[in-house]
C-alpha cells in the first residue's frame, strides 16, 4: 500500500512545503533573533489561509440560505478580518498610503479563485452523489 498516491500527492506536497516554510521562519527567528516583514507576511498569509479554509468549510451549515448570500457573507467576514489585521498593523507600523487597497486586492483575487474552485468541487461532488443515489434507486426497483 502506498501512503502517497495520485489522489493525495499535491496535498502532501503542500503540507510538506508549509511545514518546511514555517520551520524555516521559526529557525531564522531563533538563530537570527530577528522577525522580518517577509516572515510576518508569510505567517499572516498562513493564518488567513487557515481562516478562509475554515469559513469555506462551514458552507454545509448555511445550505438553507441562497448560495450567493452565503458566499457574500463569507467574503464580507473574511475581508473584514483582513482589514482589521491591516488596521491593527497600522497601530504598530507606518502603513503605505495604498495599504488597504493592496490588502483588499491581495486577498480578494486569490480568494475569488479559491471560492470558484471550491464551490465547483462541491457541486461536482453533489452531482456525483445524486447520480449514485439515482442508480441505487433504479437497482432497487
Amino acid at each position: 500500500m502506498k501512503i502517497i498516491n495520485r489522489q493525495n500527492f499535491w496535498s502532501v506536497v503542500c503540507i510538506v512545503f508549509t511545514l518546511l516554510l514555517l520551520g524555516k521562519i521559526l529557525l531564522e527567528y531563533i538563530v537570527q533573533g530577528v522577525f522580518g516583514n517577509y516572515q510576518e507576511n508569510i505567517l499572516i498569509m498562513f493564518g488567513l489561509s487557515i481562516l478562509a479554509t475554515f469559513v469555506l468549510s462551514q458552507y454545509y451549515r448555511f445550505q438553507k440560505y441562497p448560495l450567493l448570500v452565503v458566499i457574500l457573507g463569507q467574503y464580507i467576514l473574511l475581508i473584514g478580518v483582513v482589514m482589521l489585521i491591516t488596521w491593527i498593523g497600522g497601530r504598530f507600523n507606518e502603513l503605505h498610503k495604498d495599504a488597504y487597497r493592496d490588502m483588499f486586492l491581495s486577498f480578494t483575487i486569490p480568494y475569488a479563485i479559491g471560492v470558484i474552485i471550491y464551490y465547483a468541487a462541491v457541486f461536482h461532488e453533489i452531482k456525483a452523489a445524486n447520480q449514485a443515489l439515482k442508480e441505487i434507486k433504479e437497482h432497487q426497483k
